[in-house]
């Protein structure tokens, strides 16, 4: 097989593909994925760069070994967010992104810049590329896919082309989904439809062939495996409801009296079968509904069902189902919508809608996705478009409804477990639950302590910034965790260590950091929600609430952890020890001071 050393880009402007060779201390020591992505945002982006204008960058990027690892086959959409105005890292797997591996060939990725004067699909096949014109402007994602039937498909619905800021990027008709931050809408600002991949998926090398057998195995045979055979992350709605953490009816509660009604169970008893059934570890419950086919997952009935008090399954299965095939964020737009309730009953908005209405929560988000009449008054969904702490401005409105970095945050209560807390305020693409779930473990440890919080975050942040940069499967990659892959990559020649990958993973957290700094983030964007100040007033969580005082001691320990400044920014040391020093360009951050304080009461 050819070693992955070049990229494709297309520059939509002119219309062209050209094929670029990557710096060899790029694929060193960024690998791919994620690292790559970055350090090409990095390096191309001015400071202010509008996320929707046509100097901003589309990367869809894969790694040095996609393709071959355990599990899904990924691809990850780097750019920067116009819902966040920083870093976006988004990854979707499925049968594009196997075909998209087979089409790029040579290439770590596919650079989009520019922008079209028409609609226009980018073409992929044996290692080049073509602008074409795209028809099928105006279709949803479903539609959009069924008209390249011989192909691989990630596009944009309706939300992408109306330039929603938490649009996707759906492929295989909307079963996966770039999902988080709106790298769908960058794409409709580019008035790019659709990428497709022509080719098939390669072929497993040889001398990877056992590797991938004895980890899919390790892996089934696994706890992991075995939770995500029994209900792929729906089980994540009981878990999160039985502890005491599932956002309910809009942050107001933290249980959900029909959590099991929309859980696990109910999916397996609706669902028609599952997807890759052939696999040791299946994929979704695919369920049909009376608007189609649906593949819900945990977020699904978490945001839109618990977080909107929509307690039957065929509902939330169907709102999950709309959100895929106009190209929308399910956890952006259920909190849109739970925005939207509890405005209407401050009597801040007029909007007849209220929690348990699934067809009110249904016409609001084809309101947002599309401009269509939606149940509030004019102006709310199109402000709703632009995420919930547009909304909350415009229309000066408490924060009802949760955010970091402007990022709407998943249904886990942090409150519960302070650890969350620290992942999400630390997260580097806004409130996220994907970097690092220490509340898995949390809600069960009798005193989980400072040290164990901040080592469960940090060590999740930097492994997974690692195992995105060569994008493996989320879970089927647990068994690489351990030697992160270096058996795979020595198979092939690479001859890199355990340290030297473990370290790529911290470089890559650290050039993000970089990144956002010089898009004016620093300490503040750290923060939670004030509404977090308060307790949790029932439940088998009652009384957790985030101490401002403790938490402010808590960030400063996780960035005496990382190496960074009191403001949150990477020392010298710490940009020297990853060799990020000659690729830094934002100010950066001066070790604090830990000599210890004279006691004034010492007379000596």
């Amino acid at each position: 097989m050819a070693e992955r050393e070049y990229v494709l880009r297309a520059d939509l402007s002119s219309e062209t593909v050209g094929r670029e060779r990557v710096p060899g201390p790029w694929r060193r020591r960024f690998l791919g994925g994620k690292g790559l992505g970055a350090r090409y945002l990095y390096e191309e982006l001015d400071a202010d760069t509008d996320p929707l204008g046509p100097d901003n960058l589309l990367a869809l990027c894969i790694g040095p070994l996609s393709g071959y690892l355990p599990g899904e086959t990924r691809y990850a959409a780097v750019t920067k967010s116009p819902l966040t105005g920083g870093f976006l890292d988004s990854y979707a797997g499925g049968s594009f992104a196997d075909r998209l591996v087979g089409s790029l060939d040579d290439c770590l990725a596919l650079l989009v810049t520019g922008e079209a004067d028409e609609p226009v699909r980018v073409v992929v096949e044996n290692g080049e590329g073509r602008v074409e014109r795209a028809y099928s402007w105006g279709e949803d994602t479903v539609a959009t896919a069924e008209a390249h039937p011989d192909s691989g498909v990630a596009c944009i619905g309706p939300a992408g082309e109306r330039g929603v800021a938490y649009a996707t990027v759906a492929s295989d008709a909307g079963d996966h989904h770039a999902g988080r931050g709106g790298a769908g809408a960058v794409m409709g600002a580019k008035r790019l439809k659709a990428v497709v991949a022509r080719n098939d998926a390669p072929e497993t090398p040889p001398e990877l062939a056992a590797l991938r057998e004895r980890d899919e195995r390790e892996y089934a045979e696994g706890e992991t495996g075995r939770w995500q055979a029994a209900g792929e992350t729906l089980e994540s709605v009981d878990f999160a409801n039985e502890v005491g953490a599932l956002a309910t009816e809009g942050w107001q509660r933290d249980q959900f009296e029909a959590a099991e009604d929309i859980g696990v169970e109910a999916a397996a008893e609706a669902a028609d079968g599952r997807e890759h059934p052939d696999r040791a570890v299946p994929g979704g419950f695919e369920v049909e509904t009376a608007e189609g086919r649906s593949v819900p997952r945990g977020a699904t009935p978490m945001t839109l069902g618990a977080g909107l008090g929509v307690g039957e399954f065929d509902a939330v299965a169907e709102l999950g189902g709309l959100c895929d095939r106009l190209g929308i964020d399910v956890i952006s737009a259920g909190n849109a919508v739970a925005w939207a309730i509890r405005a209407a009953e401050a009597g801040r908005i007029d909007c007849d809608l209220s929690f348990g209405d699934a067809d009110g929560a249904r016409r609001l988000i084809e309101a947002i996705a599309t401009g269509a009449s939606g149940p509030c008054e004019s102006g709310v969904a199109e402000t709703l478009a632009d995420g919930v702490v547009a909304a909350t401005e415009a229309y000066d409105t408490d924060d009802v409804i949760p955010t970091v970095k402007s990022m709407e945050l998943p249904a886990y209560d942090p409150r519960a477990a302070v650890g969350m807390a620290l992942a999400y305020a630390t997260s580097d693409r806004g409130g996220c639950h994907r970097r690092a779930r220490p509340i898995e473990w949390e809600v069960f440890a009798e005193d989980a302590g400072e040290s164990a919080r901040i080592a469960a975050v940090v060590t999740a942040q930097n492994t997974r910034s690692a195992l995105w940069s060569f994008v493996a499967d989320d879970f089927a990659g647990e068994p690489l965790w351990g030697d992160f892959g270096a058996e795979w990559f020595d198979a092939l020649g690479y001859g890199y260590e355990t340290a030297d990958l473990r370290l790529v993973g911290e470089r890559v957290w650290n050039l993000v950091r970089l990144f956002n700094a010089r898009e004016g983030f620093d300490r503040d964007a750290d923060e939670l929600p004030e509404a977090f100040t308060e307790p949790i007033s029932d439940g088998p969580a009652a009384g957790g609430r985030i101490d401002p005082a403790q938490f402010d001691a808590l960030l400063d320990a996780y960035y005496d952890a990382r190496g960074w400044s009191r403001e949150g920014l990477p020392t010298r040391e710490t940009l020297a020890r990853l060799d990020l020093a000659a690729d830094a360009e934002t100010p950066v951050g001066e070790a604090p001071d830990r000599t210890p304080k004279p006691n004034p009461d010492d007379n000596d």
